[in-house]
């Protein structure tokens, strides 16, 4: 049976500073914060990735959806789909408080591992391809 692993926001470099009261944050400050478009935390919404409450058309988010946010963040700089993230997004009890983290198999870990380097090797193939070409096309210059 394969162990469970977590990555938590902590991990992810997204912990948010002195502790994490009921703050609430706008789509703008994620958006800013994180680095990522309106349309990317509107698409993760809509795929029930994030639930940010509503006032009117106003997204409001909470600590939760921030942190939730990071990790979701964390799963695809690892190369995961957000599918799989989906999946793998697990709430937590943590001293009390729910944390969220994103839950990691030995076997998902090598197979992503084995995904990566398949990517790696024909990234490597079509760079020598194209380092090629671009000798031959030199030389008739």
């Amino acid at each position: 049976m394969d162990s469970v692993k977590t990555i938590s926001p902590e991990v992810s470099g997204f912990a948010e500073e002195g502790g994490s009261e009921a703050k609430e944050y706008l789509i703008s400050d994620l958006s800013r914060e994180f680095g990522v478009t309106l349309r990317a935390l509107r698409f993760y919404e809509d795929r029930g990735l994030l639930a940010p409450k509503r006032i009117g058309t106003m997204r409001i988010y909470s600590s939760r959806d921030r942190e939730r946010l990071s990790v979701i963040l964390k799963g695809k700089q690892l190369g995961f789909t957000l599918a799989e993230i989906q999946d793998m997004l697990t709430p937590t009890e943590q001293g009390g408080k729910g944390g969220i983290d994103l839950k990691l198999s030995l076997t998902k870990v090598e197979e992503q591992i084995a995904h990566l380097e398949g990517q790696r090797d024909e990234i490597d193939a079509a760079i020598a391809a194209l380092a090629e070409t671009r000798d031959r096309l030199r030389s008739q210059a």
